[in-house]
């Protein structure tokens, strides 16, 4: 199972960021695209995201919907709910189906995978959340068993759209990659 995480409350954005659009299309048909090339997904809303609500149901995306009390109460939601997952966040704009089927060819379903870049492979220019010399990606493996990095080689992973500032970067980005 992959689960579009979409419940967030978008504090620095200002906006409800899955209905964003990179290069003309929502952020989160872009990653919901990306993510039934590889299995069963659903959108996990919240009562802080009731566009996304609105956008998913007329595309006919299915639901599932979680407290909305933070990302860490979601995912302890989800894995009571449903049991272990792939989670995907819903501002990667850039993530591709062969990202999120290495992530899930590689969880065993118990441990968890916390996905991560390698800072050599970061553009210069971003700012993304480092921890112990990494960059954190929002493409992980959730299980109930502890937790390991996971290592992944696609650098525009590193651009998670919190921010005006990074949406513009998305769309400049994506313009020139088509």
């Amino acid at each position: 199972m992959i689960v579009i995480m979409a419940g967030g409350r978008s504090s620095r954005m200002g906006a409800e960021k899955p209905i964003l659009k990179v290069n003309g299309k929502p952020m989160i048909l872009r990653v919901y695209e990306e993510s039934t090339k590889v299995g069963e997904t659903l959108v996990a809303i919240s009562k802080n995201t009731p566009k996304t609500r609105e956008l998913c149901i007329k595309e006919g995306i299915p639901l599932i919907e979680t407290p909305g009390e933070g990302y860490v109460e979601d995912v302890r939601y989800l894995l009571k709910e449903l049991g272990s997952f792939v989670s995907v966040s819903a501002d990667l704009p850039f993530v591709k189906a062969c990202d999120i089927a290495e992530v899930k060819k590689a969880f065993d379903g118990k441990t968890s995978l916390t996905g991560v870049l390698p800072l050599s492979k970061v553009p210069t220019d971003l700012r993304p959340v480092v921890y112990k010399g990494y960059v954190i990606v929002g493409l992980n493996g959730v299980g109930f068993e502890g937790e390991k990095f996971y290592e992944l080689s696609n650098p525009l992973l590193a651009l998670n759209v919190n921010t005006p500032e990074e949406l513009k970067l998305a769309n400049r980005i994506a313009k020139l990659i088509g």
